[in-house]
């Protein structure tokens, strides 16, 4: 409207001057001249004016990379950006049209080049020099974007520009559009995972705290570096581990050697004497004192000092009632030294005796375990695990004590692999899994692995047994996955991995059918390997649940 203003005003002057009939041939000139950008601007639709300046602060100059550079005849002198809706003055200067109206507002009317007077009403568009800039050559404005295009169309690629960064809607870091998806499944920290033991979700920043938590992880014993799980660890200290730190067994009695587990043997024998004289003394010491508990260093030091004091104090003089203590004393102690001599005889002998009967131990034991081996070559794939005793493994569970048990191992076939299985009580306070049965399948060194292919594949299905007159059993069916180290050789006595469900069956469900009878509870394993299609069978009433089995 300005330019339109602007013209008019000079066609006025000019039809003063040239007559009414010249002036009105310039004027319909001036008026298509108008119409023609008009048109023009309407086609483009980015020469409107942005979002951003509408009801916003204004907007400088086009402040992007110009290619080839941009002519310094369409650089704003104010913020020495290409123009942005550009405005001529009637000095003849070009400036974006916000940056000289805030020029005139703050520092008064006047033209920041020339310092003519100007008013914002002698402002008019420069339409010519607008579609000269919206026609340059620019690059992308996002990082690593090599495309070049009209500036007039920027706008438009770089909503759709692969190189455009977006919040992620997890981390809020800024990541490329295109890679999105990728930076969520893969990169994200705060990425929702799950544990591979105990299947409990959390986010990936939060992987090595729960490692370090996990009571199905892997740990290594310090001492032996027996692999075992993390709730097997504690009890693995207190009863199995042959390098275990544990006190004599004479500890109570005064001795305060401490030694590995396996060499407790060795210390008791070595040390035989001692143990009865720390004995001897603790039980002395108890007679005249009356202490229930071994006294101390200290304290049989100050029994012996007030003693000799007691005996000093009578000097010479006539025998008192000290002195007969003291005989007593004396007396008690060779009684005392004399069994000593008596019983380290015996001891002897019995350690002697105790050799031979470790020895046919020893060999009773050989004998049961081949006994077992032929039994668990007899298996065929089907194994029936008998867990005599289950309501003591159901009040250990309750006190909040986990409990873990494995099977003895048998073999699917002669030649066959061997396993074993191992069934965990899920404590009261565990997550996701509380008060579950869980029931691994778990790969072992057998006689015939150097004969047999691995991975092992096959079809495994675990049931327990409803010992009920409808026997209406629990079962699950599970495909082997040989890319899991479940299912490679093992390396020592029994696969540290195993495979199978977290949460097999509720410990409630265990008292709505006859699960446990006679206070045994039943677990069948059937295992078909995929390599013997002869040994396949189809077990009655078995519903799989799918194969959603985990490590």
């Amino acid at each position: 409207m300005s330019c339109f203003e602007s013209e008019k005003s000079s066609l006025e002057n000019d039809e003063a001057c040239c007559g009414g009939a010249a002036a009105s041939q310039l004027s319909n000139c001036a008026l298509a001249m108008l119409e023609k950008e008009g048109s023009d601007s309407a086609l483009s639709p980015t020469e409107s004016t942005p979002t951003s300046l509408q009801g916003g602060a204004p907007l400088q100059g086009y402040d992007v990379e110009f290619d080839p550079p941009l002519e310094s005849k369409y650089e704003c002198p104010i913020c020495l950006m290409a123009l942005r809706a550009a405005v001529q003055t009637p000095c003849g200067h070009r400036f974006c049209r916000s940056c000289i109206e805030k020029s005139i507002r703050d520092t008064g009317q006047r033209c920041p080049v020339d310092n003519e007077v100007l008013r914002e009403d002698q402002l008019f568009p420069d339409n010519f020099a607008k579609r000269e800039i919206l026609s340059l050559t620019v690059r992308c404005t996002n990082a690593g974007c090599t495309d070049k295009m009209e500036l007039r169309r920027l706008d438009g690629h770089v909503t759709k520009c692969e190189f455009a960064t977006v919040p992620c809607p997890l981390c809020q870091d800024a990541v490329w559009k295109s890679k999105l998806e990728e930076h969520q499944s893969q990169h994200c920290q705060r990425r929702p995972v799950s544990c591979p033991d105990c299947v409990e979700s959390f986010v990936y920043e939060d992987s090595k705290l729960h490692e370090s938590l996990c009571p199905f992880a892997n740990v290594v014993c310090q001492y032996c570096g027996m692999e075992l799980i993390r709730d097997q660890l504690e009890s693995h200290y207190d009863t199995e581990c042959p390098k275990a730190p544990i006190a004599c067994t004479f500890s109570t009695f005064g001795c305060r050697e401490m030694m590995q587990r396996n060499d407790l043997a060795q210390h008791m024998q070595e040390f035989t004497q001692m143990h009865m004289r720390c004995m001897a003394e603790y039980l002395h010491s108890h007679s005249l004192t009356g202490y229930t508990q071994p006294p101390s260093s200290e304290d049989r030091g100050a029994a012996a000092a007030e003693l000799g004091a007691r005996v000093g104090a009578s000097g010479g003089g006539a025998p008192c009632q000290c002195c007969g203590e003291l005989q007593t004393m004396r007396e008690t102690t060779q009684q005392l030294e004399g069994r000593l001599v008596r019983q380290d005889h015996q001891l002897r002998e019995l350690s002697v005796q105790a050799g031979l009967v470790a020895e046919l131990r020893r060999k009773v034991t050989s004998l049961e375990e081949n006994l077992k081996e032929l039994e668990a070559k007899q298996c065929q794939g089907v194994y029936v695990w008998p867990l005599e005793g289950f309501s003591a493994y159901l009040r250990t569970q309750a006190a909040g004590q986990p409990v873990v048990v494995h099977s003895p191992g048998f073999y699917t076939g002669r030649p066959g692999y061997k396993l074993c299985l191992r069934l965990h009580l899920q404590t009261p306070s565990a997550q996701r899994c509380s008060n579950y049965i869980s029931l691994f399948v778990h790969t072992m060194q057998g006689e015939f692995d150097g004969q047999l292919p691995w991975p092992f594949q096959g079809t495994i299905r675990l049931a327990v047994l409803d010992q009920g007159p409808e026997a209406q059993h629990h079962v699950e069916v599970m495909e082997t996955k040989p890319d899991l180290q479940a299912f490679q050789r093992p390396t020592i006595q029994r696969n540290p991995k195993g495979f199978g469900y977290v949460t097999f069956l509720h410990l409630v469900q265990l008292q709505q059918r006859g699960f446990v009878h006679d206070d045994t509870l039943l677990v069948r394993c059937e295992v078909t390997p995929r390599f013997d299609s002869a040994l396949r069978r189809e077990g009655a009433a078995m519903q799989p649940r799918g194969p959603e089995a985990s490590l």
